[in-house]
């Protein structure tokens, strides 16, 4: 156990007795007296760059109980930071600015009009400097300490992950007394801390910091000695400063930082991609994701196969023909489906840049949808549902069922690299029972095969007659040879199809040195209460609200 030696800084320690006075002031928004809310949830997601800043992401849900609800106030650690991007859940950019007002930092998110009983989750990014301190209870230590937002209202569950900089490790982090972590884990391979708590009360805080070796960022905050500052005031006002040293010796306590412990997971999965959603998180290639939503489009029997050279040709089936997005919706296709729809040119052949725009709205869509996620263990779980996927079709104990559950489970095992071989080793030793209505096999059984046998009615698929049963090993290489070709001829021009989308850009990080270097270790921001000889006076340092 490594403890902290409380360095005795009488201004600080001043500073400290006023912010007992502050914290008694109630930090409201300005809201209509028949106002009333709640939070469902408060998720925060920190990541500790290299350049002594951070990237902060708060996820909210708030429900309006009474009133109408305009806005919310998020509070920011300090006054250097930049505003980023909100969103709702549905992707909707929301208006958000500073409002932040003498040593309250704020940034107010512009909702749309949330009457009683209605509820929204948004999200909000920032970059925050001055965030990286010298801790002077550990040498060649630097750390942070931060409060999340608190709200005059209740908050069922507050969550807080922080990504610690490339290096730092279990090892070498260290955390304070009281607040051990609950989880660790990784991220893109960085170490991560999180912490959860549930069913906060109105205006409760908590204070969480990490101190780890300074050799892992470039830049950081390093507290001025105290001759150096205060050496003037020392003659004046030592009996005085002792004194209220004593009190905020008491009211604060001295912080220790200890070695962790547990090891376990970190934020959250991101639940309910579709399985064509999840073909682009598990990185299929664009071709194969347009051919991912063909095949969905063939399970609905929304169009068929008419020619497959020199590039796929398509026929829009009754009801789905001639429609436009409205009444496509009310078929229950999903945007994607729609988009690939509205691709298919008059003689039935797609149009490059219109699939290009397809893919491209859904990467959009998925990413937007992982804002506030863990990506890594949400691709694990995705993967996780393709294994179990297969692991159904193989346990099935007859043709006939273990035929329904590839039928159920196509999506998903069309996102798995080795599907081939494992199509061939699931039935290898038992046939295939398609039935009548499955468009997505018939296409291409008629398409690629030699010598075809049987030929469903388009227009009326449950007035054809019973298909045959089909060995395992031709239903396996039938599989393979459809899914190929089709990827490969899914539009003439490949090659301006590519060119079209454009790679994924990586995640966008404010990159800048903090604005003011040197700065006083007194708390900029008293209402936080920060401990100035620990990590930092880096602390959550405003109140939420709404209205």
């Amino acid at each position: 156990m490594v403890k902290l030696q409380l360095t005795t800084i009488y201004p600080c320690a001043l500073a400290l007795v006023f912010s007992l006075v502050i914290l008694t002031i109630p930090i409201l928004g300005v809201q209509a007296q028949d106002l009333v809310y709640h939070l469902e949830h408060e998720w925060v997601k920190i990541w500790v760059n290299q350049d002594g800043t951070i990237d902060l992401l708060y996820d909210v849900i708030i429900v309006c109980d009474a009133g109408t609800l305009h806005w919310v106030e998020i509070g920011q650690p300090n006054h250097d930071f930049h505003i980023g991007d909100a969103f709702d859940e549905n992707g909707n950019y929301l208006p958000a600015r500073d409002t932040s007002s003498g040593d309250q930092y704020k940034i107010q998110v512009d909702l749309q009009d949330l009457d009683a009983g209605e509820k929204v989750q948004f999200n909000l990014t920032s970059n925050v400097g001055q965030m990286i301190w010298e801790d002077s209870q550990n040498p060649g230590n630097v750390g942070m300490q931060f409060t999340p937002t608190w709200f005059p209202v209740s908050i069922g569950n507050l969550r807080l992950l922080i990504i610690l900089p490339s290096g730092v490790n279990a090892s070498n982090l260290k955390t304070m007394t009281g607040v051990e972590w609950d989880n660790s884990g990784s991220e893109d391979g960085q170490f991560t801390v999180y912490w959860e708590r549930s069913n906060l009360a109105p205006d409760q805080e908590f204070t969480f910091g990490v101190s780890f070796p300074k050799e892992f960022v470039q830049n950081y905050q390093v507290q001025p000695s105290f001759l150096e500052k205060y050496g003037l005031w020392i003659a004046v006002l030592g009996t005085l400063i002792a004194v209220v040293g004593i009190v905020g010796f008491v009211a604060f306590r001295k912080r220790e930082y200890l070695k962790p412990i547990l090891s376990v997971e970190t934020l959250g999965i991101r639940r309910g991609l579709t399985a064509v959603e999840a073909s682009y998180l598990l990185e299929l290639k664009p071709k194969m994701i347009v051919t991912e939503i063909l095949y969905s489009l063939l399970r609905k029997r929304a169009v068929w196969v008419t020619a497959s050279k020199p590039s796929v040709t398509l026929k829009v089936l009754p009801p789905y023909k001639g429609g436009n997005k409205e009444n496509l919706s009310d078929l229950k296709l999903r945007y994607y489906e729609i988009d690939f729809l509205n691709a298919i040119k008059e003689d039935g052949t797609l149009n490059e840049q219109g699939l290009a725009d397809t893919v491209l709205f859904l990467r959009s869509s998925v990413e937007e949808k992982l804002r506030g996620y863990c990506r890594r263990d949400t691709v694990d779980y995705y993967r996780k549902v393709v294994a179990k996927a297969w692991e159904q079709v193989e346990q099935e104990g007859t043709p006939a069922l273990a035929s329904k559950a590839f039928d159920e489970q196509l999506l998903w095992l069309l996102l798995d690299p080795q599907r081939d071989a494992k199509t061939r080793k699931a039935f290898e030793n038992r046939v295939f029972e398609p039935a009548p209505l499955w468009f997505w096999y018939w296409y291409g059984y008629g398409q690629y095969n030699r010598r075809p046998t049987y030929k469903p009615n388009v227009e009326s698929p449950t007035q054809s007659a019973p298909p045959p049963k089909i060995p395992g090993a031709d239903f396996a290489d039938g599989i393979a040879t459809a899914v190929e070709n089709t990827s490969n001829n899914i539009v003439g021009n490949l090659e301006k199809f590519a060119n079209s989308i454009i790679p994924t850009p990586p995640p966008k990080k404010t990159s800048r040195k903090p604005a003011r270097k040197g700065s006083s270790c007194v708390c900029a921001c008293a209402a936080c209460a920060c401990a100035c000889a620990c990590v930092s006076c880096a602390c959550a340092c405003a109140g939420g609200g709404a209205g």
